[in-house]
């Protein structure tokens, strides 16, 4: 149950903060388009159509080099010359080098890469904070076993243990059937399922785990000596109970700040596993950005729109990070937090 003083507190950061709105604004457009993307995308984001490849987004002019034969004389001759693309309404963002839609392909990938940025936090969230408040709380030799541990995770660089992770384990993917497709919402025509990539999620918690562990066990450290935390030991309340009760309650504050920023750290993770080509999912912001890479100097829309959704989903979960965090932050002065 949120406070009512932090709840004053959220509104008058809020209210004072430009940069928060926008941050607000931007995570909206992109959830309310990846919830709704079988409605709102105007393709199949798989549907192929080579006829239609490379096709520049409205307002830009591309040209490309055509082969063609003719005879002359008697001889075939080779004829290469320049031809000038056109734009089409059809293809608002353009297409990609087999003709599927840019748009749709990127309101697609905006799932695939939240699903991992929330599932993935939030495995971390459980499992760090579940190791940090047991070391906090404890102290002695299992905060030492616990925090050894954690560093040890620490000093591997997370791009490549995940990488190694994910060769281990193999690319797993769960399909999830599309409710608003399953129950004739949305047209047919659009993808049936929702591809999860498992491996993927499971890797980035166990990488970013150690970040929530950490700031867990900080806030464990300086709750346990509380008065209200002996009061409860001394009427006969059991570490369970005290640690539910009292020390995990009040240690949530940094470690929800923590959270929605490792959100946009996991997006940017999972964009670069996909990539790189371990994701295992097609319909995702960095497989469409190594898609398009050969294709920068021709058709650079290609990997640009999925890139500057990246950008623009990290930009808007970044600012509602800093909104909570100069809220919800006692220790900042002349912030919504300060007393």
């Amino acid at each position: 149950m949120i406070s009512p003083r932090t709840l004053r507190n959220l509104r008058s950061e809020l209210s004072r903060s430009l940069l928060a709105k926008f941050g607000i604004a931007i995570l909206a457009v992109i959830l309310f388009t990846a919830v709704f993307a079988p409605l709102l995308a105007p393709h199949d984001p798989t549907d192929q159509n080579l006829d239609n490849a490379n096709v520049p987004p409205l307002g830009f002019t591309a040209t490309e080099n055509q082969t063609t034969s003719e005879t002359v004389d008697g001889e075939v001759q080779i004829v290469e010359e320049e031809v000038v693309v056109n734009t089409t309404a059809e293809h608002p963002l353009g297409t990609d080098s087999l003709g599927r839609d840019v748009l749709s392909r990127t309101m697609f990938g905006a799932r695939t890469s939240l699903l991992v940025g929330l599932f993935g936090t939030a495995i971390a969230v459980v499992l760090g904070v579940t190791v940090g408040i047991t070391a906090g709380y404890y102290g002695g030799r299992v905060d030492d076993a616990l925090m050894r541990f954690a560093d040890v995770m620490l000093a591997f660089p997370s791009l490549v243990l995940a990488i190694a992770l994910i060769g281990l384990w193999g690319q797993a993917s769960l399909r999830i059937p599309d409710p608003l497709v399953a129950f004739g919402i949305a047209s047919a025509e659009m993808p049936e399922d929702i591809v999860l990539p498992g491996t993927v999620i499971v890797v980035v918690a166990l990488v970013n785990w150690v970040w929530f562990a950490r700031v867990a066990r900080g806030e464990a450290l300086s709750v346990r000596d509380q008065e209200y935390v002996k009061a409860a030991r001394s009427m006969g309340g059991s570490d369970l109970h005290v640690i539910l009760r009292h020390v995990l309650p009040n240690s949530l504050t940094p470690i929800l700040v923590l959270a929605t920023i490792q959100i946009a750290a996991i997006i940017l993770l999972e964009s670069s596993l996909s990539f790189l080509g371990f994701s295992g999912a097609q319909l995702s912001w960095g497989f469409d950005i190594a898609q398009g890479r050969q294709y920068l100097s021709s058709s650079w829309w290609i990997a640009t729109v999925p890139g500057l959704a990246i950008v623009a989903a990290v930009v808007g979960i970044n600012l509602i990070g800093d909104w909570l965090r100069d809220a919800l932050d006692p220790g900042i002065e002349g912030q919504g937090g300060a007393p």
